[in-house]
């Protein structure tokens, strides 16, 4: 068994964080924030003029600082932990979890045929300290008909992911392009996650 040294505890419920997080052998333990209105941990929303990527990355570095808050306040063994944030930025527009099928339909729909950007955030605080990477990746999307729309929105993927999709499930059909990291696009970049890692003694 790993010591408590060798794990971090990951300030996400992402499925998908964790699964590549276990990819490159990271021992973790989930430490989830408050969501409730009025008592979020950590309030998802842009600031004015705010562009995506910055975005991104302050969203991360701040689930990392409330998440070392978190499990000090909860009197857990001090550990890295590592917060991440994922936006989709079409035409400098932030987009991300669609609140119902309505909206990720019309989500899709802008996407089809055209070109965004998929911005993802990844952030570690260890001991007061923090430090961040941002990887940013170019998508291309084919065409959509409403058909290959409704059929995904019926697959029940669309609903808890950054632009309506996930580039792993059956929306990797909708992509004829990427320009950029493929973990990055999926929510957690593995080379910039290795880095900070690496960064905070953790062994990867």
């Amino acid at each position: 068994m790993p010591q408590a040294a060798d794990r971090i505890y990951l300030a996400s419920q992402s499925p998908r964080r964790r699964e590549l997080l276990k990819q490159i052998g990271v021992s973790f333990d989930v430490l989830v924030l408050r969501t409730s209105l009025g008592r979020e941990d950590v309030r998802e929303i842009p600031l004015d003029g705010e562009a995506p990527e910055a975005f991104a990355l302050r969203m991360a570095e701040e689930k990392s600082e409330k998440g070392a808050q978190a499990a000090a306040l909860r009197q857990l063994i001090a550990r890295p932990v590592l917060g991440a944030d994922t936006v989709v930025d079409l035409d400098g527009d932030i987009i991300g979890k669609p609140r119902d099928l309505a909206q990720a339909g019309e989500i899709l729909q802008r996407l089809s045929g055209r070109t965004h950007w998929v911005h993802t955030g990844v952030a570690i605080s260890d001991g007061g300290r923090l430090e961040s990477r941002l990887s940013s990746s170019k998508v291309q999307f084919a065409p959509l008909t409403s058909a290959a729309i409704a059929r995904y929105l019926d697959s029940g993927e669309a609903l808890d992911k950054a632009g309506a999709y996930g580039i792993q499930g059956r929306a990797g059909a909708f992509v004829s392009r990427i320009e950029g990291s493929y973990t990055g696009i999926m929510g957690l970049p593995l080379f910039e996650t290795a880095e900070l890692l690496n960064w905070a003694r953790i062994r990867v």
